[in-house]
């Protein structure tokens, strides 16, 4: 048996792992470039998402104006409805007062009617009494 001599073993160990090791670099590279193309994409994904967020950013600045701008509205015509449910009030206490007074008035009235037939009642008992004496008397 003829051994090899160790040099050879040696090399041919070395030999053996820099095919492995060019093997192995090949792969790495492999990967190395599709981790490169998601990094393309990642950079992409990540401009888009910056956008996003700006455009939301902007349109929540322009609700929040909306909201600001409704809230000055509201608040005006709520003074303002208040300012005319006072004047309201006023004017139905005024009514109340006139229909209190014109109440009083057919209350009057009506008492006046009430005497005014009262003694036309009384007048024309009185005729009748006086007619009963004359037909008697005659």
């Amino acid at each position: 048996m003829n051994m090899l001599p160790y040099g050879m073993i040696v090399e041919i160990s070395v030999a053996i792992l820099l095919i492995m090791t060019i093997a192995y670099c090949f792969i790495l590279n492999k990967r190395l470039k599709k981790l490169h193309a998601d990094k393309d994409a990642l950079k992409q994904m990540i401009g888009d998402l910056i956008k996003a967020t700006n455009m939301a950013n902007s349109a929540i600045a322009g609700l929040k104006e909306s909201a600001n701008e409704a809230d000055m509205i509201l608040s005006a015509r709520l003074k303002e409805a208040d300012k005319f449910a006072v004047e309201l009030a006023n004017h139905v206490s005024a009514g109340q007062a006139v229909i209190q007074k014109i109440a009083q008035i057919t209350d009057a009235a009506s008492i006046k009617k009430q005497e005014k037939k009262a003694s036309a009642n009384s007048a024309l008992q009185k005729l009748r009494e006086f007619q009963r004496r004359r037909e008697n008397a005659a």
